[in-house]
C-alpha cells in the first residue's frame, strides 16, 4: 500500500525528535547554581536580624538604625531569659519589691568578667543590651530590667522593634 504525503511527513517529524545524540547542556546549568549559591552565601553573611520567638509581638517603629550586635534580653513566656538562659520569671520579679533583678545582675556581671571586658573596663561601659520583649509586657517590669542593666555598667540599651515603612506626606 502507498503511504500518503501526510503519513511520510509524520515519519519524518518522529524520526526528528528520536534523536539518540542529543545532550543536556550543563555548563550554562552549573553557572546558574554557582551564581545562586554565591547569592545565598553574600545574604546570608550580611543580616542583622534578631531571632524573634513566635509568642512575642515587638512593637513598631520606624527607626532608621540598624541593630548593633548586643547582649540580648528576652522577656516572655513568663520568662526572662538572657542570651537564651533562662535568668528569672516575670511573676517573681513582678512581684519583689526589689528594684533590682538581682539573678539578672549577677549574670550579666558574669557575662562581663568572663570575655575580652575584663581587661579594659572602659569597653564595659560601651558594651550594650537589647532588650527583646512584648509589646504588651508591663512598664514596671522594664523599669525593673533596665535598672539592673545600668546597675550592671550596661548602660547602652536598646528595645527590638518590628520596622515599618514611614508614611511620606
Amino acid at each position: 500500500m502507498k503511504e500518503s504525503r501526510r503519513i511520510k511527513r509524520m515519519k519524518r517529524h518522529h524520526a526528528r525528535g528520536a534523536d539518540k545524540n542529543a545532550s543536556l547542556n550543563m555548563v550554562s546549568l552549573m553557572d546558574i547554581f554557582t551564581i545562586l549559591v554565591f547569592f545565598l552565601l553574600v545574604s546570608a553573611a550580611s543580616t542583622d536580624i534578631l531571632p524573634t520567638p513566635k509568642n512575642i509581638r515587638l512593637p513598631r517603629s520606624t527607626a532608621d538604625a540598624l541593630p548593633k550586635e548586643n547582649i540580648v534580653i528576652i522577656v516572655g513566656e513568663n520568662k526572662i531569659l538572657l542570651q537564651g538562659k533562662e535568668v528569672s520569671d516575670m511573676k517573681s520579679v513582678i512581684d519583689s519589691k526589689n528594684l533590682m533583678i538581682m539573678p539578672l545582675f549577677n549574670e550579666l556581671n558574669q557575662l562581663a568578667g568572663s570575655n575580652e571586658l575584663e581587661k579594659n573596663k572602659d569597653l564595659i561601659t560601651n558594651k550594650g543590651v537589647t532588650i527583646l520583649g512584648d509589646k504588651e509586657i508591663p512598664y514596671a517590669l522594664l523599669k525593673k530590667i533596665m535598672l539592673t542593666c545600668s546597675a550592671a555598667k550596661f548602660v547602652n540599651i536598646s528595645f527590638a522593634v518590628s520596622r515599618i515603612a514611614e508614611k511620606n506626606g
